[in-house]
Order: structure tokens, then C-alpha cells, then sequence
């Protein structure tokens, strides 16, 4: 069996502008050439979020490119794609995103250890402008520390 890397995407935007307070992994319903764009990284979390048709959770503005090699059957970049979840931490993310200054934002596209493409969503609360300013003081004071430590 041949060695396959690991395909990780990030919305690292996600955490510079929203607050994450508890994360989820979820399946994807895809089509066609999908799995494929996804396999060779040709995916863009920004600006992607999540929302309720009745009771499905669907994710909007995730960009998978088209496939390179697709034909006429190939799929739709910026289609809504609906998420697999258990009906619990559906019914827990329905009643929490509904709360003021709440969303679902999807942070991470990954494929796991079946080969299969995993959505990590995190119920989030959008951050104000000094909230931005001030982790990134944080972070400059991390990274001054861990200097001085190898000093």
C-alpha cells in the first residue's frame, strides 16, 4: 500500500477573528470529483460557515476547486455542502448557534486515517477589535519569551 500525505486545510482567519468555544468533527456529503480537488489540497476554508435547512446542518462557502482531469460531470466550487453529525451535537449546535453573537465557523478540512474528508466546525462568538488587538500582544509576548528562553 502506498504512503499517502496527510492533507490538513486551515481557516486560520477563524481564530484571528472569532473566539472558539467547542469544536466538532463532521462528515461531508460529496460528489463526484470532489474528493478528489480535496486529496490534491484544492480547498479554501475562508469565509466558510455553517447553517441549519430544518434540522441539517449545511456548510456555505467552502471552495473546492474543480478537478483538473474532471469531464462534463465535474462539480460546483462554492456549492453547499450538507455535514454529518450525530443528531445530539446537532440538536446542542441548533440550540447554541440561535443565542446572540453565536455562529458556526468550519476551521480545519482534513481526510483521516479511512481516507475519508472530515469538516472540524467550532461553535463560535465573533471577537471586537480590541479583542483582536489584544491576542495579538499575546502572541508577541509568547514568541519574545520563547526568545529569551533560547537566549
Amino acid at each position: 500500500m502506498r504512503e499517502q500525505k496527510k492533507i490538513v486545510i486551515k481557516n486560520k482567519k477563524a481564530s484571528f477573528d472569532y473566539e472558539l468555544i467547542e469544536k466538532f468533527v463532521a462528515g461531508i456529503v460529496l460528489v463526484g470529483t470532489e474528493i478528489k480537488s480535496i486529496r490534491l489540497g484544492k480547498a479554501s476554508l475562508v469565509d466558510s460557515y455553517c447553517t441549519f435547512s430544518g434540522n441539517e446542518l449545511y456548510v456555505r462557502g467552502l471552495n473546492i476547486s474543480a478537478y483538473w482531469w474532471g469531464n462534463l460531470n465535474n462539480h460546483e466550487p462554492l456549492r453547499e455542502r450538507k455535514l454529518l453529525l450525530e443528531r445530539r451535537e446537532l440538536n446542542k449546535l441548533q440550540r447554541r448557534s440561535k443565542e446572540k453573537g453565536l455562529t458556526i465557523v468550519a476551521t480545519r478540512l482534513f481526510i483521516n486515517d479511512k481516507a475519508l474528508a472530515k469538516l472540524e466546525i467550532a461553535l463560535a462568538r465573533g471577537k471586537k477589535e480590541y479583542d483582536k488587538r489584544e491576542s495579538i500582544k499575546e502572541k508577541d509576548l509568547r514568541r519574545d519569551m520563547s526568545r529569551k528562553s533560547f537566549d
